[in-house]
């Protein structure tokens, strides 16, 4: 006989297993907390954008080829300014205790699609080192790109500044608490119903009639401890009543 689990049956699951649920949940939601207030390093953030040019043409005031050819180069300058070239000068530079490996690792360039603007995004737990790093990348690579290629029009559109009261751009404690507060309560919704499921055990008529396809004739009920040492008392008593009745 094939078995089926009423919706029923589902929320009887759930309110047995209520309080596991909820203690599962509440135990994820605040270990993320505490991980991410207490014990992750908040890293911020800075920018800087770069303008990057083929050499000046005195022919043409405007060449849709070479803004093409540009375009193109931004990938190549993209390598360019993360490469050990420019990185180790900025690490002389800024007298940092860091490798260029590391600091590879905290730059970020992109740019945007189809222009020859592209963003040096540096990020660093302290606020005011992530601004030098990226705007000493930026001088940096505006003074050694005329030396590896044939540019001379490198334009610096915005520089990195400290921002008052900047937020750290990880880690996201809000958004870490909901994501473990969600993942918390579907593992404690996934374990009641597997504890459910590996509870073999038959408490209940309808757990006989339905497992045993067997009619239940009755039942004992269960009589308390409480009941039983009242009612033992209560017997003891009118024994006393009847010996003294008795003398």
């Amino acid at each position: 006989m094939e078995e089926t689990i009423s919706l029923r049956e589902l929320f009887e699951t759930l309110r047995k297993r209520f309080w596991l649920i909820v203690l599962i949940t509440a135990l994820a939601t605040i270990v993320s907390g505490v991980v991410s207030y207490f014990v992750l390093t908040p890293i911020y953030q800075a920018s800087t954008q770069i303008l990057v040019n083929q050499a000046k043409s005195t022919q043409q005031l405007y060449n849709y080829n070479e803004v093409q050819t540009n375009v193109q180069l931004i990938n190549t300058y993209s390598v360019i300014i993360k490469s050990p070239t420019i990185l180790e000068k900025v690490r002389e530079e800024l007298n940092l205790d860091r490798t260029v490996d590391e600091l590879n690792e905290q730059i970020q360039v992109t740019s945007e699609k189809d222009s020859q603007v592209f963003s040096v995004t540096v990020q660093d737990p302290d606020p005011a080192m992530a601004v030098k790093i990226a705007n000493k990348t930026a001088d940096v690579f505006k003074n050694e790109i005329v030396k590896i290629m044939n540019i001379d029009n490198v334009t610096i559109l915005s520089k990195a500044e400290v921002k008052e009261n900047q937020d750290p751009v990880k880690p996201k404690p809000l958004l870490n608490i909901a994501i473990a507060f969600v993942v918390g309560l579907m593992a404690g919704v996934g374990l009641a119903f597997l504890l459910e499921y590996l509870d073999n055990t038959l408490k209940t008529e309808i757990d006989i009639e339905k497992h045993l396809e067997l009619p239940v004739l009755g039942s004992v009920s269960v009589i308390s401890s409480q009941k039983t040492k009242k009612a033992s008392t209560s017997v003891n008593v009118q024994k006393a009543r009847g010996e003294t009745v008795g003398r």
